[in-house]
């Protein structure tokens, strides 16, 4: 099970999470994701003092970083640097997040690599793009992607706090998309010969993600209003709460469809026939009324009765509210292969998987994550160098093997 990306070669230089987010689904596909870190290893590797733990293993860093190889480069120095130009050069990708005025600094930005290797392809995930004033700024995808995006304001109540955004959110997504053109550009390749930059950024996933209403604005000029469940103008897309505490989402998109199916589950069916309810335009004007009595219908009932009703009327669309424990234990967590078995030398670790599968090349991940440096002296030795020039490099410090991190 070697993956669709098996005899892929990527060279990573990034930190954090977008950038390795990338490199790591590279990494899963099959790819030989060889990952460039300063000495002191990629900040990434502080989450597991950040979130507060002394424990040996790092599941924020596990997620985005396994099945990699870890080369520790001083890439301020002319021999450190050098060993990263002679890893592009054999390589097929090159990923970084790194900041412009950074790249440049160092020569690695996009004009002069890819003039240097026109068969590369070279990702580059930023804060917010490649050109303009911010186009050097610092950001994080809290920043860019959550608040910069506008998506925490669409998501706070009037006169409310913005909701902190859960860790990576952004980043994931981002990495997705770098991945995606990574794959579509090496798919150009394959017909041109020559590879080329791809790019994105925080910022405009975060626009894509709310493409719905950004759109709306530029078309029509407004924006759909929050939800409030109290009196959203369709009761049939709200959430409810079963007699035991346990909440629900029904999500009857089409009200003239889901309408009927939801008065039937409740055991109200005459409420179609009601004058306050029976059109969409009706609903949505008794909305408050209407949510009313579906809450006191919900809440006679505990939640492992109201499954049962639920399956009974396959128009009725719905789906829990999982706090973390139900996902854990949801068979459709288990059935969508959502988790995946990491090799870790001993009985392997359980890890959130990659959300892509390929029928015909079925991946699978290789190793957890490595030490800062682990396979300095293995990348070394591949690209060519001897005992003695590898001994010299690593006693300049222009190259680290397994340094701590």
């Amino acid at each position: 099970m070697s993956g669709p990306m098996e005899g892929v070669r990527v060279v990573e230089l990034g930190v954090w999470v977008a950038g390795p987010a990338t490199g790591g689904i590279l990494a899963d596909w099959g790819a030989d994701v060889v990952k460039i870190e300063p000495p002191s290893g990629d900040p990434a590797r502080l989450f597991r003092k950040m979130l507060g733990g002394d424990l040996p293993t790092n599941p924020v860093f596990e997620l985005d970083n396994r099945s990699k190889r870890s080369i520790a480069l001083d890439l301020g120095s002319d021999d450190g640097l050098g060993v990263a130009l002679d890893l592009l050069a054999g390589a097929d990708v090159f990923v970084t997040n790194l900041r412009v005025g950074a790249l440049d600094r160092l020569g690695l930005d996009a004009e002069a690599v890819c003039e240097r290797f026109p068969r590369l392809v070279y990702c580059h995930l930023t804060g917010y793009g490649r050109e303009g004033d911010d186009a050097d700024r610092a950001a994080y995808d809290v920043a860019a992607f959550w608040s910069r995006s506008g998506i925490a304001h669409l998501l706070t109540e009037p006169g409310g706090n913005p909701p902190f955004q859960r860790g990576g959110m952004g980043d994931h997504s981002t990495g997705m998309s770098g991945a995606a053109a990574v794959a579509a550009a090496l798919f150009a390749r394959e017909r041109s010969g020559e590879g080329q930059l791809v790019s994105s950024s925080l910022l405009r996933q975060g626009v894509y993600t709310i493409g719905f209403d950004v759109n709306t604005l530029l078309m029509w000029g407004t924006v759909p209003r929050l939800g409030n469940r109290s009196d959203i103008g369709n009761p049939c897309i709200n959430n409810y709460a079963a007699g035991c505490g346990r909440r629900f989402w029904v999500v009857g998109l089409e009200g003239d469809r889901h309408w009927p199916p939801m008065a039937r589950v409740v055991g109200h069916p005459e409420w179609t026939e009601d004058e306050r309810f029976a059109t969409v335009r009706d609903r949505a004007i008794n909305a408050a009324d209407l949510i009313a009595l579906l809450d006191e219908a919900f809440a006679s009932r505990p939640m492992a009765e109201w499954e049962e009703r639920f399956a009974e009327e396959p128009e009725f669309f719905w789906a829990p509210i999982n706090e973390l424990d139900d996902l854990l234990v949801d068979p459709a967590f288990h059935a969508s292969g959502a988790l995946v078995d990491v090799p870790d030398g001993a009985s392997g670790t359980l890890m959130v998987a990659t959300p892509v599968d390929f029928a015909g090349t079925p991946w699978a991940p290789r190793s957890t994550a490595p030490e800062v440096g682990e396979h300095s002296r293995e990348v070394l030795a591949e690209l060519g160098r001897s005992d003695a020039e590898v001994d010299a490099l690593l006693a300049s410090g222009a190259v680290v093997q397994e340094a701590s991190g």
